[in-house]
């Protein structure tokens, strides 16, 4: 238990100094190299292991160290009466700000449809608490009043409410064929929070504006979080 006690305050010590004093971050000093712990305590410890061989930059690893993670989803929309949402949202592309995201949602009584998917590009560090990213995609839209498809264009604003996916507010608008007749404006606002470490429950409101009709709906989304 002692030495347990001993890696841990170790380790919040040398935290608290590097978070500090952002230059040791850069540039490892001999004290931080060789620890005055005994061997059983350093083998112990892989961080303590890490640390001795280069001392990490922590306020790098805590800016890029993505802020939310991806997500598997699966709920019910208002939509047309009642239906089916079940997509994926920010799968990962390596450690850059891109991102792909991918949904589909139909009525029960088949009355609306709609199918898509997009690619975004973060533009702040990932481990940021507010985050834009302009997004690019397809988008096919099918109702008993209208039906478009093609170009999907616009911009996503992301607020970390908590780290690691346990609270965040996400505000996307898009258009759909934009500039053209059958052009389709989407509007997407969501309030996400986590019932357990891998799963949140995110409940959202959702408007379409064509040039002839307007359409909103509210939906409740189960998500899953690999």
């Amino acid at each position: 238990m002692r030495g347990q006690l001993s890696i841990f305050c170790v380790g919040l010590g040398m935290s608290l100094l590097l978070v500090a004093n952002p230059g040791l971050c850069e540039t490892p000093s001999n004290s931080a190299q060789d620890l005055d712990l005994s061997p059983e305590v350093i083998k112990k410890s892989p961080v303590l292991q890490r640390w001795r061989r280069e001392v990490p930059n922590v306020l790098e690893e805590i800016q890029n160290d993505p802020s939310f993670r991806t997500k598997v989803r699966l709920g019910y929309s208002g939509e047309q009466g009642g239906g089916i949402i079940f997509g994926v949202e920010d799968v990962f592309i390596g450690r850059s700000g891109l991102t792909v995201g991918a949904e589909y949602e139909s009525a029960f009584n088949g009355k609306y449809e709609s199918y898509g998917g997009n690619l975004y590009y973060y533009l702040r560090p990932l481990g940021s608490y507010v985050n834009f990213a302009p997004l690019l995609g397809y988008q096919n839209l099918r109702t008993n009043d209208y039906s478009t498809d093609g170009v999907n264009v616009g911009i996503k604003l992301l607020l970390v409410l908590s780290r690691g996916g346990a609270a965040d507010i996400s505000v996307t608008q898009s258009w759909v064929s934009a500039g053209s007749e059958e052009e389709v404006g989407l509007t997407a606002a969501a309030i996400g929070y986590a019932i357990t470490r891998n799963l949140r429950l995110s409940t959202g409101f959702k408007q379409q504006t064509s040039r002839q009709y307007q359409d909103s709906s509210v939906g409740v989304v189960l998500q899953w979080m690999p």
